[in-house]
């Protein structure tokens, strides 16, 4: 199972660039094999919150149709975020309680389209409607999972970091996506969640056969990034593409150091980026994390009453 990361320079705000300069450095990865590519987070914008509600897409999500042509004409998986728009509904008695205003509180509705649940966080935009419904614009980072040009499964960022929790909503599902062409589970986590071990192992205990974190994780935190990559893939027995962005900042920040990874599920680096753009390209053995917990039976051997 050849497996691709694709670590871009990412220009802010600039969707279009970004989009086709993915796509070409997709392209590269085809050639070399890839059957499952995956891009940096919010790969066709940055976080480029002067413009979210600009940049933002609701579904069917103008990128994703973009992207899934491609999937489909090379028979292939492309993971990654983009910033999602969405109304959601509350009722009076919501934002009496939770203090809503147009720069953002708490929200909790249901969620339509591809998923389905319930959704919480931060939201960013305006309160209108008549009656006891009101309707607020909320900003998610979305991931996707594309499949042979099909939405297999989307994951709304649970966990925002500092900033970001001003402008995005938190999602409140942990769970693999499901690829029904390879009869494969991803376990989906973007950047700021691999500090948290708790979200993959939720994903391993959830049957993920791989690990993907998708990040924007900025200088100067390579030694961070290096270490916790490797700890999920060996705490989990799980391979794991941890795929970051490298290149120039933006909203202040140091820039991005590149650094992705792909790991194997003894914990070994098979490929390494490095600090420029660029796409590295691995075949992973899918089959090789049975024999690793059956050396090292983790699983086996937990206690989870005593956690």
């Amino acid at each position: 199972m050849k497996v691709a990361c694709i670590q871009m320079d990412v220009l802010p705000c600039r969707k279009k660039e970004n989009l086709e300069k993915a796509l070409r450095m997709a392209e590269e990865a085809i050639v070399n094999g890839a059957e499952i590519l995956v891009f940096p987070e919010v790969f066709s914008t940055g976080f480029c919150y002067e413009n979210l509600d600009l940049l933002s897409e609701s579904s069917p999500y103008h990128t994703l149709l973009e992207l899934a042509r491609f999937s489909e004409t090379h028979a292939c998986v492309l993971i990654g975020s983009i910033i999602e728009k969405k109304t959601e509904m509350v009722l009076d008695n919501v934002l009496e309680k939770e203090n809503l205003s147009e720069n953002g509180s708490s929200v909790s509705g249901s969620v339509s389209g591809s998923v389905s649940g319930s959704v919480s966080g931060s939201v960013s935009g305006s309160v209108s409607g008549p009656g006891p419904e009101k309707y607020i614009s909320a900003y998610y980072n979305l991931g996707f999972c594309l499949e042979a040009g099909v939405l297999a499964g989307t994951y709304r960022k649970t966990h925002p970091f500092k900033n970001e929790n001003l402008y995005f909503s938190k999602g409140n599902s942990i769970e693999p996506i499901s690829l029904k062409n390879r009869n494969l589970k991803i376990g989906l986590e973007i950047c700021y969640e691999l500090r948290f071990p708790e979200i993959s192992r939720k994903l391993a205990l959830a049957g993920s056969d791989l690990l993907v974190t998708i990040a924007a994780f900025p200088s100067p935190r390579e030694a961070h990034w290096r270490n916790l990559s490797v700890a999920r893939a060996i705490e989990n027995q799980l391979p794991h593409i941890a795929c970051n962005r490298t290149g120039g900042g933006e909203n202040n920040s140091p820039g991005y150091f590149g650094a992705s990874m792909i790991v194997d599920a003894w914990g070994e680096i098979k490929a390494d980026a490095g600090d420029k753009e660029g796409v590295i390209v691995y075949d992973l053995d899918p089959i090789r994390k049975n024999k690793v917990r059956e050396q090292i039976p983790v699983f086996k051997d937990r206690r989870p009453g005593l956690y």
